[in-house]
């Protein structure tokens, strides 16, 4: 589990392609003498296994499936990569609930700076587009971020300059690829409300969830 808080700013040291799919080595902007080999370690908001460690440095395996599903396909040695360590009991949740587990790409359509803001548009698969809610969480490369705005194409969000200088969304160019997860909590409900499962003793329905903007 994670929380979208970025811990900072990583680079691909190596990148090998395998029989499995990928061998991935990042360097983090900190020392990693607190984990261990078998660690989960977010890069870019997708869940990897520690294999190796090494000071700052770290191994892991992406396979066929995880490139074929992400934007870490598209990595390359010298690339920047957004780095948070799995959540620890007692940790702050500062974000929100992040699995590591990417639910479809996206790509950066439009951004424009409103003061010291940026306000950036993302394209969405269609078929993530019911778990999207204005106002609502999105995990956008591991980086926990508000839904400002959503329509049946794309939505936006607003980043500070923290933000931008402490992530990759800071330097990214327009067409560039992302991995997009949803709010967990919101998947099961509306699975839950699309198999009728919510009885009608609760009194939550897929139309009210409609009517107050949840679905």
């Amino acid at each position: 589990m994670f929380t979208g808080i970025i811990e900072g700013l990583g680079r691909v040291i190596s990148l090998r392609k395998t029989k499995q799919g990928a061998d991935i080595t990042v360097e983090c902007p900190f020392t990693l003498d607190s984990a261990s080999v078998g660690d989960s370690i977010a890069v870019n908001g997708v869940c990897l296994t520690a294999t190796t460690l090494s000071g700052s440095q770290f191994s892991a395996v992406a396979s066929h499936e995880t490139l074929s599903r992400t934007s870490l396909g598209q990595l390359a040695v010298d690339s920047h990569v957004n780095i948070e360590r799995a959540l620890r009991l007692g940790d702050r949740l500062g974000g929100h609930m992040v699995q590591g587990h990417v639910d479809g790409v996206g790509a950066l359509l439009d951004r424009q700076r409103t003061g010291e803001a940026i306000d950036m548009w993302f394209s969405c698969p269609t078929d993530l587009r019911d778990y999207l809610v204005e106002k609502g969480s999105i995990a956008i490369d591991g980086i926990s971020l508000t839904l400002n705005s959503v329509d049946e194409t794309r939505f936006r969000v607003t980043i500070i300059p923290h933000t931008a200088d402490w992530t990759t969304l800071g330097e990214m160019a327009i067409g560039a690829v992302v991995n997009l997860e949803t709010d967990v909590v919101g998947k099961y409900i509306v699975s839950l409300a699309r198999r009728g499962r919510l009885t009608a003793a609760s009194g939550l329905t897929m139309a009210k969830l409609e009517e107050h903007g949840f679905a």
